[in-house]
């Protein structure tokens, strides 16, 4: 086993999944200091200690030492485990903040990952689960990883604050990756979306829909969008909310009755003061939202996606708006381009790295600021370099600048497969 000594030292809480899961790939220990060292509350917050958690249910093996403040973490990694799992993530982050992670390792296990991911389905912040299955399986497709076990199913929907979502993913494993080829996106020729409403009028979603038509009916005529209200059970959580630590769960309130009462043929009043416990107001947590994927005729699927603003932040947002913005996003993205959207390239990155010793070509629209860092991550863990040529969009009018990522991969193998 690697020792201290060996370990990858950062500084910062910035890209702590990417260091993570990279460690967990490449078996490379990794330090990482000064986490909100200088903040007023410092040390990890709750939804990256709940990712901490969920690396350690599927891996067997790893060593994670956290520091008294939590500015601090040392983590080994162990060998990928995988089999049935459960989680409950943190209500901070939606449950695609998890997920992602999830993508990168859950090919490599020993046995195929069944997991259920609990908590936020739809937010502001990270990918909704509707993106990623729409955009994120194709792309593992690609290099070899399919079948009937590759599923996302959203089992309950959950928005913020409360969550109260479920999700079960299940992924094959895989021995090696084939190498891709992915240099002509096509040309958009169908756009499908998804306009869920959870505890708010089913009307809401219908006037996404209508919203969001009246933009892109002016580009193609092959557009549907589905509308999904949860309701019930299905819609995420109610009940109480998480009390703060020290707090009891219940209160104690003075209840006066007013009882009337008569005695000897006149009328009285009695007052009756008796104490009982009483449960904190019950929360609930509804929204709405919108998520559009185009695909083009070679099988490339750009996303774009919109929630409204969680209860009591921000200001109200109105359907129509959400439809309208939401479409405008869309448009932006396909501008971008690229065979893989914005949200999974550092996705394609990692398994152009670890496929066979052979060269990968993928075009990609404009790097996100994710992903550059993501490209200086993978030569700190697996010493790769890719070549990269931007190719201006000329006089094909073919949306904005693209970048050709090209690269060889190291061979990555699945030692951990069992052998049938």
């Amino acid at each position: 086993m690697a020792t201290q000594a060996h370990s990858l030292s950062y500084a910062g809480c910035n890209f702590l999944r990417q260091r993570l899961v990279l460690s967990t790939l490449s078996g490379r220990p990794v330090k990482i200091r000064k986490i909100r060292a200088r903040d007023d509350n410092p040390g990890l917050r709750d939804f990256e200690a709940s990712f901490i958690r969920l690396l350690d249910k599927i891996t067997n093996g790893s060593r994670i030492e956290i520091n008294q403040t939590g500015t601090t973490l040392y983590y080994q990694p162990g060998l990928l485990y995988g089999g049935s799992v459960e989680h409950d993530c943190s209500v901070l982050r939606g449950i695609g903040y998890y997920l992602e992670s999830l993508l990168c390792l859950a090919p490599f296990m020993k046995h195929p990952l069944r997991i259920v991911l609990r908590g936020v389905t739809n937010d502001q912040v990270d990918p909704s689960v509707d993106v990623l299955k729409a955009t994120a399986l194709p792309v593992l497709k690609q290099f070899g990883i399919d079948g009937e076990s590759l599923e996302l199913k959203i089992v309950r929907r959950g928005m913020p604050p409360g969550g109260g979502g479920e999700v079960i993913f299940s992924c094959p494993i895989r021995k090696v990756l084939k190498p891709i080829q992915l240099t002509d996106p096509g040309k958009i020729k169908r756009i499908r979306g998804m306009a869920y409403s959870v505890r708010v009028s089913p009307q809401m979603a219908n006037r996404i829909v209508d919203s969001a038509r009246s933009i892109l009916n002016k580009f193609i005529p092959d557009i549907y969008i589905y509308t999904d209200h949860m309701k019930g059970i299905n819609s995420g959580k109610v009940g109480c909310p998480l009390p703060a630590p020290g707090q009891a769960t219940q209160r104690q309130l003075e209840i006066v009755l007013k009882c009337p009462m008569t005695m000897d043929g006149r009328h009285s009043v009695r007052w009756l003061s008796i104490t009982q416990s009483s449960p904190e107001p019950l929360i609930t947590s509804p929204g709405f939202g919108l998520s559009l994927v185009a695909e083009t005729t070679n099988g490339t699927f750009l996303s774009a996606e919109l929630t409204s603003n969680p209860q009591g932040q921000g200001a109200a947002v109105l359907p129509e708006d959400l439809g309208r913005n939401c479409a405008k996003l869309l448009l932006e993205e396909i501008y971008r381009g690229g065979c893989v959207d914005s949200t999974n390239q550092s996705l394609a990155l990692l398994f152009m790295t670890l496929g066979q010793q052979d060269v990968s070509k993928v075009l990609l629209g404009p790097l996100s600021p994710y992903t550059i860092e993501f490209l200086r991550h993978l030569k700190s863990f697996f010493q790769i370099m890719f070549k990269i040529e931007t190719k201006p969009c000329g006089e094909e009018r073919k949306g904005g600048d693209k970048v050709l990522m090209t690269c060889v991969g190291i061979g990555f193998s699945n030692l951990s497969k069992t052998l049938k």
